[in-house]
C-alpha cells in the first residue's frame, strides 16, 4: 500500500541504488529528493545515483502552467525535499532521469485525499502561517488550510501561538472548500475540558501564558485547550509567560481560578500540542462538561462527505 506523506517525510531517493530506483520506477513508487536548481529551461534539477535528473515545468506540480499554481510555488522547491515518481530511467551512459511531481500529486489526491471523510485523523506538516490560519502539507506537497479558529479552544492571537513552520502535527478533516481542498481542525485532538483539567490539581503552581487581558480579569492558558482566569494585573502583555497558583477547578462551570505568582519569567514559552487522540476517526467531539451552560461541540457526521 502506497503511503502519501508530506514532503520531507517520504522515502529518500538518495539512499537507493540504481537497481532500487529501477524497481521504484516500475512500481510507480513515490520518492523524494532535494531539488538542486531551477535551470534556464525551466526545469527542476536533481541528482540520483550520481546522474542528473530533470523535472520539466509541467511536471513540477499538478496544475503547473495554469492559474492554479504560481511560479513562486515551483521556484521555492529549490533546496527543499520534493516528491516524484520516476517517469523514465536514463537511456544511456549520458542520459538523465525524468521525474514527475504532478503524477505523484494526482495519485495522492485520487487514492488518498479524495477518499477522506470529515472526522478522519491524518498526519500533516505545517508549511507556512497567515493571520487567518496555518497551511499544511497533507501529502506530496498538497496544501490544506487549518483555520485559526480550529487550532484550539483556548484563545490565541495568531497561529504561531499554537504551531510552527516545519512542525509535524495531526489534524482531523473538517470539510472541503469550494475547490475541493481539505479544511483541517486541530482542537478536537487536544482534549476536552475535563481531560485537560484532570492534568492539574488545586494547590499546584504551574507555568501559563497570558492569552487575553479583559477589564474583569486575565485569561491564562495552562494547556493548549485549557485556560483559567486570574485577577487583573498591571503591566501584563498578551503572550507573556507567568507562573500561576491554581486556586480552584470548577468542572460544572468549566472554570479554573488562578492567582498570578510570578510575572517575571525569562524567555518565551510555547506549549507543544498534547494529543488525546492521534489516529482513526471522530464522529463527534464534545468539549464541554456535563451540566455546563456553555456547550462546545463538533459533529463531524453532520459535515459534507467527499466529493
Amino acid at each position: 500500500m502506497v503511503e502519501y506523506k508530506p514532503e520531507g517525510q517520504g522515502r529518500c531517493a538518495a539512499d537507493l541504488s540504481e537497481e532500487e530506483l529501477r524497481a521504484a520506477a516500475a512500481s510507480g513508487a513515490i520518492l523524494e529528493s532535494t531539488a538542486l536548481a531551477f535551470d534556464h529551461d525551466h526545469r527542476l534539477r536533481f541528482e540520483l545515483c550520481g546522474r542528473t535528473a530533470y523535472m520539466s515545468y509541467e511536471e513540477c506540480a499538478d496544475g503547473a502552467g495554469t492559474s492554479a499554481v504560481r511560479d513562486i510555488a515551483i521556484l521555492t522547491r529549490v533546496g527543499r525535499p520534493t516528491c516524484f515518481v520516476i517517469e523514465q530511467m536514463p537511456l544511456d551512459a549520458g542520459g538523465a532521469f525524468l521525474l514527475s511531481r504532478r503524477k505523484a500529486q494526482q495519485a495522492c489526491k485520487a487514492e488518498y485525499l479524495d477518499t477522506l471523510f470529515p472526522g478522519d485523523i491524518i498526519p500533516c506538516c505545517v508549511t507556512h502561517l497567515e493571520n487567518f490560519g496555518a497551511f499544511c502539507d497533507v501529502g506530496c506537497g498538497i496544501s490544506a488550510l487549518l483555520p485559526i479558529d480550529c487550532l484550539s479552544v483556548s484563545r490565541i492571537q495568531t497561529p504561531a501561538d499554537r504551531v510552527a513552520v516545519g512542525e509535524a502535527i495531526f489534524c482531523a478533516v473538517k470539510s472541503r472548500d469550494a475547490q475541493g481542498r481539505l479544511v483541517l481542525s486541530l482542537k478536537e485532538l487536544l482534549g476536552t475540558w475535563q481531560q485537560n483539567a484532570e492534568l492539574f490539581r488545586v494547590g499546584e503552581t504551574v507555568v501559563g501564558l497570558v492569552r487575553s487581558i479583559e477589564t474583569y480579569g486575565v485569561f491564562i492558558e495552562i494547556a493548549p485547550n485549557l485556560a483559567g482566569l486570574a485577577e487583573s494585573c498591571e503591566g501584563l502583555r498578551v503572550g507573556q509567560p507567568v507562573s500561576v497558583y491554581i486556586k480552584n477547578i470548577l468542572p460544572e462551570k468549566m472554570k479554573v481560578k488562578l492567582v498570578i505568582v510570578n510575572r517575571d519569567l525569562g524567555g518565551p514559552l510555547h506549549f507543544e500540542p498534547r494529543y488525546f487522540v492521534s489516529e482513526g476517526h471522530l464522529d463527534r467531539w464534545v468539549y464541554s462538561t456535563a451540566g455546563s451552560s456553555k456547550y462546545i461541540e463538533t459533529d463531524f457526521s453532520a459535515l459534507p462527505s467527499p466529493l
